[in-house]
This record gives structure tokens, sequence and C-alpha cells, in this order.
């Protein structure tokens, strides 16, 4: 007889844990590196040497690892299969963080090359 797969609420739980947890450290991380170059009194470093150490990629990993967890169980409540929710998920998540990444370093670009006045959006609206 077949029967259906049954989702992980455990996993489902624990995905979301995983990725909340990493994303307040990869918050922190970030907002502290980046307050750290903003105080150096020599500029010279690249902000996007920021985004090469692992002080900050094992958090955004730890995020993503999280997020394909959540969502994988998420897929699962609409009765795929574990293999097919996983490789859904795992190829939405790797193209979010590509897209993320990219969009991070190009923030990061435009905070190095005219400070936060770059940033500032008010002036716009």
């Amino acid at each position: 007889m077949y029967g259906y797969p049954t989702p992980h609420y455990a996993m489902l739980c624990f995905g979301l844990f995983v990725a909340i947890t990493s994303g307040l450290a990869f918050q922190s991380t970030l907002k502290q590196l980046v307050k750290d170059w903003s105080r150096a009194k020599e500029k010279q470093s690249d902000l996007a040497q920021i985004l090469r150490g692992v002080t900050l990629r094992l958090p955004f990993l730890g995020m993503m690892i999280g997020i394909c967890v959540f969502l994988a169980s998420g897929v699962e409540f609409f009765g795929f299969g574990t293999l097919g929710a996983y490789g859904f998920s795992a190829a939405m998540t790797v193209l979010t963080a590509v897209l993320i990444w990219y969009q991070l370093s190009k923030i990061l670009q435009l905070l190095q090359e005219g400070g936060s006045k770059a940033l500032d959006l008010e002036s716009v609206f």
C-alpha cells in the first residue's frame, strides 16, 4: 500500500531555529566588522575583504543550511518526497545565497566609495 510521505515537524522547527540563530550571528558579525572598518584610521583595506573571511561566511552558511532544511520540510507538507523536496530547496537556497552575497558585495562597495551617504535613501524620496 502506498502512503504519502510524512513531513518532519522537528526538522521544520530545527531549520527555522538554525536559520534565525545563524542570521542573528551574521547580522552582529557584519555590523561589527563594518564598524571596525569605519573606525580605522587607515581605510586602505578593502571592504570586500570582509566578505572573504571565515568570520562572516560561517554564519552565512549556517543560515543557508537552516533555510534549506526549513524550506524542504515545508515542501514536504505538500506531499513531495524527501529527495525531491531537498533537491528543490537546495537549488532555491543556492540561487538565493548567490544573489544575496552579490548584493551584499555591491552595498559594501558603495559604502567604501561614498561612505554612508551613498546609501542614504531618504534624499531619493
